[in-house]
């Protein structure tokens, strides 16, 4: 889904500041308490899609014309890529949450 990683510091409740005993993996009370208090979830619900339309009204990562090019008296069939008159096809929501890519929890340990 690329890199979709958020830019400030300290946003999610449970960044540690580095200090104190705790081990690096431990998470205390008071940080599980603001996460519940808060409405910062860690999950995604939408994303920014990576599809365009077309000005047919195709869909698509990319799109290509092909032209003839005649070199030599002999023909040769190239593709070119179209990048104008290219919507995005903007927000999309998905089918099932994700988990925030800047989570800072340790879901499964092996």
């Amino acid at each position: 889904m690329g890199g979709s990683g958020s830019k400030t510091k300290g946003v999610w409740p449970f960044s540690s500041s580095g200090a104190g005993g705790e081990a690096p993996g431990e998470v205390n009370e008071q940080c599980l308490a603001r996460l519940r208090g808060s409405k910062n979830t860690p999950f995604v619900f939408t994303r920014r899609s990576s599809l365009y339309f077309d000005e047919d009204g195709d869909l698509a990562h990319e799109f290509y014309e092909e032209t003839v090019v005649t070199k030599n008296g002999r023909k040769k069939a190239k593709l070119k890529r179209i990048q104008k008159n290219l919507i995005p096809q903007g927000i999309i929501k998905l089918d099932h949450p994700r988990i925030h890519v800047d989570f800072p929890v340790i879901l499964c340990e092996i």
